[in-house]
């Protein structure tokens, strides 16, 4: 057996088309009401869809971590370099005789100093994403929109813009050269079995800067300010038709995707290797478009930064296992994570699974020889909230714990605001975290089959659900060793 592992960022679960659509692709002016993604919609029906599948560490860094390591990183870890005695999967697989490669456009993980490529036996990096020092021309660039309406204008986006000066043709942008490399590399290894290569893909995370025919799908004939790279911030800056063109821009974005990943899988096909490999594709997290007025995934400021709760849209991923022995074509109950990738991986490709790894396999799952639910019966979706260099956790920091129908959003329960804790969560560059909303920062609980949307607090009249959902929260933060320097926040509901 061989393993393929895709990790598209910023992929929300509804955008492909085995899980539904967004409510908001029934806006769209060009005659779809969903997003068109036949290349993943045919690979879906070959696989196992779960319908329960969840972040666990927030965002992008703490993903990987929690990929590469099968633990829990959000438990003790912030948005960080890999340390150097941390066992992870692609070492593991190097001591079992496994070829392992890495092809990503994803710059964060595996940018200078982060080192998450560590111990790949090879791995490209596609250069140029968001704001990748790779192009110093052309000096000066023109926004596509008020630059007020953009984040890190001066920095980010231009950088960005110009990485993307020179591109002439499709196969110039970064999804296109990312799988081809991909594919490329199949071609010249699938004779070497076993092997595990690793796709990481930025897109569709913004910039949203898609070829104009695939947003023309969603939002033919615009001519108004396109904003590639929206300010995280409650999204009533957006005129209602940037906002329409915002979620065009994402569409397309995901269309791309779909069309590139199509042609690794039609490279992995013409090679013989669907008979033997294993193919994985996910998500690390959503993206707010409108929902809950926001529009990003925190809210943002040059000097500041504030989680937001993980709600559905961002918290609910969409996680695809094809393996060639007939088990697919169907959907999954069974709550899955992407900290559950590592001993999955390596149960696959028949290696021991490290003492270390604090989660477990979904091979039985796909094999059909576990009980839907009962692998574990919650989830927990956050950001960090304990680490060594951590005084005490910011309350605005929330975890988001799902169990069956209901959603507890719980924060620690610092009595006093102290804006003492910095992150550099998102882009790497330092904030303090500061409560940007108004109003009390207060625990909320949702029941998901009546308020999908979650819009309706209903703790008070479900104190019972919300202290059993408590009491399973803090009993994984003492299992997973967090200190009570910090639990001491979070024993109260």
């Amino acid at each position: 057996m061989n393993v393929i592992l895709v990790i598209s960022d910023t992929m929300r679960r509804d955008n492909l088309g085995c899980y539904g659509a967004p409510p908001w692709a029934a806006n769209f002016k060009g005659g779809l009401d969903h997003i068109h993604t036949p290349h993943l919609d045919r690979f879906a029906e070959q696989c196992t869809v779960f319908d329960n599948a969840y972040i666990s560490s927030f965002p992008t860094i703490p993903t990987r971590h929690d990929i590469l390591t099968g633990r829990h990183t959000w438990t003790f870890k912030p948005w960080s370099a890999l340390d150097p005695d941390t066992i992870t999967l692609q070492e593991t697989l190097n001591d079992a005789g496994v070829l392992t490669g890495l092809v990503a456009d994803t710059l964060p993980p595996f940018q200078s100093g982060m080192n998450y490529q560590r111990g790949f036996q090879t791995w490209e990096l596609i250069r140029g994403q968001e704001s990748d020092p790779w192009k110093a021309s052309p000096k000066d660039v023109t926004f596509p929109c008020d630059p007020s309406k953009l984040r890190n204008p001066d920095g980010a986006v231009t950088q960005f813009l110009r990485n993307v000066s020179h591109l002439n043709s499709e196969e110039d942008y970064f999804p296109a050269q990312t799988f081809r490399e991909a594919a490329r590399w199949l071609e010249s290894n699938h004779t070497r079995d076993p092997f595990f290569l690793y796709i990481d893909t930025f897109d569709p995370h913004e910039p949203w800067y898609p070829p104009r025919h695939y947003t023309d799908l969603y939002d033919p004939g615009y001519d108004g300010d396109e904003v590639i790279f929206p300010r995280y911030d409650h999204c009533n800056y957006l005129t209602k038709a940037e906002l329409n063109h915002c979620r065009a821009l994402y569409a397309g974005e995901v269309t791309l995707v779909d069309h590139w990943f199509g042609h690794l899988l039609n490279r992995a096909e013409s090679l013989d290797l669907l008979k033997n490999t294993a193919i994985i594709f996910i998500g690390d997290h959503g993206f707010y478009l409108g929902e809950h007025g926001y529009i990003g995934k925190t809210l943002l400021t040059p000097q500041y930064q504030q989680m937001l709760p993980l709600y559905p849209e961002v918290a609910r991923i969409p996680f695809l296992i094809y393996t060639p022995d007939g088990h697919g074509g169907r959907h999954a109950k069974a709550y899955a994570q992407p900290v559950d990738l590592m001993p999955t991986i390596c149960d696959l490709l028949n290696v021991q699974i490290p003492e270390t790894v604090q989660s477990s396999s979904l091979k039985p799952v796909v094999e059909g020889t576990a009980r839907t639910r009962k692998k574990r019966d919650f989830v927990i979706c956050s950001p960090t909230i304990s680490h060594p260099d951590l005084d005490a956790p910011h309350p605005t920091t929330r975890s988001s714990i799902y169990e069956s129908d209901w959603l507890l959003v719980f924060g620690p329960q610092v009595h006093r605001i102290r804006d003492t804790e910095t992150t550099r969560m998102v882009d790497s560059i330092l904030r303090r975290v500061r409560a940007l909303e108004k109003g009390p920062i207060t625990p909320k609980l949702y029941h998901l089959p009546s308020d999908p949307d979650c819009k309706r607090n209903v703790m008070r009249a479900n104190r019972d659900v919300a202290s059993e959902l408590h009491a399973k929260y803090v009993a994984f933060l003492e299992t997973a060793g967090v200190p009570e320097r910090h639990l001491q926040f979070f024993r109260e509901l």
